[in-house]
């Protein structure tokens, strides 16, 4: 990413805050018995650190994820979304980032390891949310069911960004990734 210009990861950080809100606002699905709902902005916000790397990724990640709770009615949840996304996003950046330094990493290995790294960033995120709203409610049993939902949220997520990833991969478009299969060497 060294190649780009300031104002270009700016503009890119800022289209996928956009990304990452509009997936969150545009489906969601209300968890019953809860006051939360699942959307498919965490596949977003796996395609943002892939993307933009674990700084810019993180930072759109958190960003995003906060602005899609106060436009969508959750004001509430905005500090913790904040916190959550951006953990989450800083998770799966770190992983990626270190399965790049490791110079044998070919690119089926990455993709194993970008799943592995959804995961962990996934199980990070279910527990956080649990853990909020047994805070913010004052209630541990209740913030149980809306764990398997996190978890397949997660999920839906994870395979849509593999997806996106991989074809934006064979576009001319991955010259913008900071990490991009086209980088990565091919055994």
């Amino acid at each position: 990413m060294e190649t780009k210009s300031n104002t270009f990861r700016i503009v890119l950080t800022a289209l996928m805050v956009c990304l990452i809100m509009v997936a969150i606002l545009f489906i969601r699905v209300p968890i019953p018995f809860t006051q939360g709902y699942v959307h498919l902005g965490d596949a977003m916000v796996f395609l943002s650190v892939l993307i933009l790397g674990w700084k810019y990724g993180a930072l759109a990640s958190a960003l995003g994820g906060m602005l899609g709770d106060i436009i969508g009615g959750f004001a509430a949840w905005a500090p913790w979304t904040f916190a959550i996304k951006g953990i989450m996003a800083l998770i799966l950046g770190l992983i990626v980032m270190k399965a790049f330094e490791n110079n044998d990493v070919n690119g089926k290995k990455f993709i194993v390891l970008e799943v592995i790294g959804m995961v962990i960033a996934g199980l990070f995120m279910a527990a956080a949310y649990y853990f909020a709203e047994g805070i913010m409610y004052g209630n541990w049993v209740s913030p149980l069911l809306g764990i398997p939902w996190n978890i397949g949220q997660f999920a839906v997520g994870m395979i849509l960004s593999v997806v996106i990833a991989t074809a934006l991969c064979k576009t001319p478009a991955r010259t913008y990734f900071t990490y991009s299969q086209k980088t990565v060497t091919k055994k």
